[in-house]
């Protein structure tokens, strides 16, 4: 598929709001671009289905983001600040009923005043005008979160130049003040006597502009089993869209399929704002960490750890070397590898040294030497890289290419280590289950952003200034998650060492010798404990153990297996297992590696992370509400926390004695026997 088609597929799917068959979408795009392509019904399926530009129907159809969300009506509930203040905040609150690449402040709202007296007078005619509102950027950042609470920052610079100036000045630090564009509301509070507990009905004009009528509604409208009929249809929506996606791409995709799954009950009134239902509602769903980013998922169960690079920037459409790139683990487009070009002309590698070695040069910086490339496919992409030289350098300038080239430099290092770490770990024999969580995924996202830059400074032209400190500060703060998770990553390899694990050969004689290494974790936290116990350690044992490292006295366990002891579940070829805790909470068990115990061994913890929740909380989603609150909660969400875990709780605080105390203190399970 050429640029020129593509373009045209994504003109289509903004424009079509009837179900289309991949024929009608086909002759659009040849039409715009004649060039024949006997793959083109192919690669547009594969762009639908991997891109999710668009929902399948029954009979070979489908439907645009445009066509399934242009028309239905959702639910906006302002909170008695914004009524206070007289405004109203777009932010995330129209997901996913508007274009997603138009920014909040681009949306326009007209007001329908369904029952209001006619003498609301709004400025411009129907349409809602727009202020400014100036406040610490924290102060903004909930009417943002949707989007990902990493992501809300982004938003709130992009909303005018001077956010993005002061944003750039310390990626590292929030600005004191920020200053967002809202909805000047007053007239419509005012006059329409808008009390907290009061709605808007929003309608979707025009998807693609991003264009609203609000029609206010009054808590009293709707009826308590309305709602939950509705509550009922967004559960199953959002487990639907999760089961279907996994943690999906971004929270925005997540959501457009859980109302996509939800239905067209989910898609219409009575409702419940997706705030209101995420945040103080559903029991079911929660934010969880996904990496360096956040994603809805089920509440209590961490998403899936992943094993290398792939599919975080899958191309469905592969050229050739695309496709050699890919199959090595190094999922890059085309535009990464011109990149890496560009980077060898501003490095000024082509003096002293031929054509051959700097072919090879640029290769070893795009695919790691642990990798390497053989025959054709080395051929294949050497050629391609010195004609690509070739054409770069017929134009290429130094001067102009200054600013662009110092970041393209640093981030395409930056790349090329991630990628090489990412192999040499998949490479190692060290059990995965070592390294931190989501190791495999963090590193994927680095690379994936990475990638991205790397397809943006593939060009001749600079971009302006402050997109290029934007991009600068990136880099920034992608080399230091990198150089974290690498500490990370080198401190469990040397625990791994330290503590003498390793596969070894079982004889008879050893066999009642014979000692694991097991990891314990709390679901939906990051609170987690490695151990060593005997093999003929009894599962009645762990459920004991487990209570003391968590402290959770005369909680009934309730295992998912039927076991006697950890040699049981090893030779029954089990590694991981799940038990329950009361009604909320539940353990995620891995078994690891052998462990050469010492004549005088004890069960004992080695290593672990953060506090366990003292056990009357119900559930990790409510533990995570007050550990939000304790960070950045109002005074009076901070008390109720405080009151809740414990005016003394540490939510990272883990001390290694004090765990091997508890396991010790006169139960029969520290002794190891």
């Amino acid at each position: 598929m050429t640029v020129n088609q593509e373009d045209a597929l994504y003109d289509f799917l903004r424009n079509v709001t009837e179900p289309f068959t991949l024929d009608d979408i086909c002759a659009f795009v040849r039409m715009v671009e004649p060039k024949k392509s006997s793959h083109l019904n192919i690669e547009t399926a594969s762009f639908l289905e991997t891109r999710r530009m668009a929902f399948p129907l029954e009979g070979k159809r489908w439907i645009s983001r445009r066509g399934a969300f242009e028309k239905v009506r959702f639910v906006i509930s302002p909170t008695r600040l914004e009524i206070a203040n007289g405004i109203l905040i777009p932010g995330h609150r129209c997901l996913p009923f508007a274009n997603p690449e138009l920014l909040p402040q681009k949306f326009r709202f007209h007001w329908k005043g369904t029952g209001i007296p006619n003498s609301i007078q709004i400025s411009h005619g129907s349409e809602i005008p727009y202020t400014t509102t100036e406040s610490p950027p924290e102060d903004f950042y909930p009417f943002y979160a949707l989007y990902g609470e990493e992501y809300a920052p982004q938003y709130i610079a992009r909303d005018n130049p001077e956010n993005e100036s002061a944003f750039n000045c310390d990626p590292f630090e929030d600005p004191p003040e920020v200053s967002i564009q809202t909805l000047d509301m007053r007239n419509v509070y005012r006059e329409s006597s808008f009390v907290p507990g009061d709605r808007f009905a929003v309608t979707t004009l025009d998807w693609k502009e991003g264009i609203f009528e609000l029609e206010r509604i009054k808590e009293i409208d709707w009826t308590k089993e309305e709602l939950d009929n509705w509550i009922a249809a967004a559960e199953e929506g959002f487990k639907s869209s999760f089961d279907f996606l996994g943690p999906g791409s971004s929270t925005e995709e997540q959501i457009a399929y859980a109302y996509w799954f939800g239905g067209e009950r989910m898609r219409s009134l009575p409702a419940l704002s997706l705030e209101d239902f995420l945040y103080e509602v559903t029991d079911h769903i929660e934010t969880v960490p996904y990496g360096i980013e956040t994603r809805f998922w089920y509440a209590g169960k961490d998403i899936p750890d992943r094993k290398d690079l792939e599919g975080i920037r899958s191309i469905p459409d592969r050229t050739v070397i695309e496709e050699i790139l890919y199959r090595k683990g190094v999922p890059i487009s085309e535009y990464v590898v011109q990149s890496y070009v560009r980077d060898a002309l501003y490095r000024g590698d082509k003096e002293h040294q031929s054509l051959e070695k700097l072919s090879d040069q640029i290769m070893e910086r795009i695919i790691p030497s642990t990798i390497g490339l053989n025959g054709r496919d080395k051929e294949y992409l050497a050629d391609y890289i010195l004609e690509v030289f070739g054409e770069f350098m017929e134009s290429y300038s130094s001067f102009t290419d200054h600013a662009m080239g110092a970041i393209r430099q640093r981030v395409g290092e930056l790349h090329t280590a991630v990628v090489e770490l990412a192999i040499k770990l998949q490479k190692s024999d060290m059990d995965p289950s070592w390294l931190p969580k989501h190791t495999f995924i963090v590193l994927s996202q680095i690379q994936g952003h990475a990638a991205s830059i790397l397809e943006d400074l593939d060009s001749d032209e600079m971009p302006p200034q402050e997109e290029l400190d934007a991009m600068d500060n990136s880099v920034d703060s992608m080399i230091e998650t990198y150089e974290d998770v690498k500490d990370l990553i080198n401190e469990a390899l040397g625990n791994y060492r330290k503590n003498n694990i390793g596969l070894w050969q079982k004889t008879e004689s050893s066999e009642n010798a014979s000692w694991r290494v097991i990891q314990i974790s709390l679901g939906g936290t990051d609170i987690w404990r490695r151990l060593v116990l005997p093999d003929t350690y009894s599962l009645t044992k762990l459920a004991a153990l487990i209570r003391s490292v968590f402290n959770w006295s005369n909680e009934e366990l309730n295992f998912n297996i039927e076991c006697e002891t950890i040699g049981d579940l090893s030779r029954k070829g089990i590694s991981e297992f799940v038990c329950e805790i009361g009604a909320m909470w539940t353990v995620k068990i891995i078994i690891l590696s052998w462990y050469q115990a010492k004549p005088d061994e004890r069960v004992r913890c080695v290593a672990g992370a953060g506090a366990p929740p003292p056990r009357f909380i119900d559930g990790p989603l409510r533990f995570r509400r007050f550990i939000s609150a304790l960070e950045r909660g109002s005074d009076r969400e901070q008390h109720l926390a405080k009151h809740e875990l414990g005016r003394d709780y540490d939510p990272s605080g883990f001390d290694i004695d004090s765990c091997n105390r508890a396991i010790h203190s006169g139960s029969s399970h520290g002794t190891g026997m």
